[in-house]
């Protein structure tokens, strides 16, 4: 049995376009939806905010669960569970410094994104843009945190 990550990532969109992160994995640059890994102690959607601000320098508002999505690489030995996030952009905070391996944050349309597939850093980049694209999304009432008993 492998190893899961539990990840959160936003599709945030704005005029037609969606923001991405140019980002070094090895020796490659590739593109992302703003993403990482969720934090004990920390809300699904709190970890999702948290990172786009770290990885974009923006801040967002969350509206809605966009859905969640498995993936195992083959050359890891561990998976992928990533909560997606739909979310509005609000500031652009241009004096924050990126993440450390974050080249740049950067806004792509579709037709962007889909012509530079060789670079998407997993299936998940194109499936999460083109779920939202067809309208998907479910409250966040259905992303519930649970707190264990005294």
């Amino acid at each position: 049995m492998r190893d899961v990550h539990v990840t959160v990532a936003t599709i945030v969109a704005r005029d037609g376009r969606f923001l991405f992160v140019e980002e070094t994995v090895g020796s490659r640059t590739v593109l992302n939806q703003p993403a990482g890994h969720w934090e004990s102690g920390e809300t699904l959607v709190e970890a999702a905010v948290r990172e786009t601000l770290e990885e974009t320098a923006w801040d967002v508002e969350v509206t809605a669960l966009l859905g969640t999505y498995s993936y195992e690489p083959a050359d890891l030995a561990h998976g992928f569970l990533r909560f997606a996030f739909l979310a509005a952009p609000q500031r652009h905070r241009a004096d924050r410094k990126l993440d450390p391996g974050i080249v740049r944050a950067l806004w792509l349309t579709p037709d962007e994104l889909r012509a530079d597939a060789p670079r998407h850093r997993s299936p998940m980049v194109q499936r999460c843009v083109d779920d939202a694209l067809a309208g998907r999304s479910y409250p966040l009432s259905t992303v519930a945190l649970l707190h264990s008993a005294p």
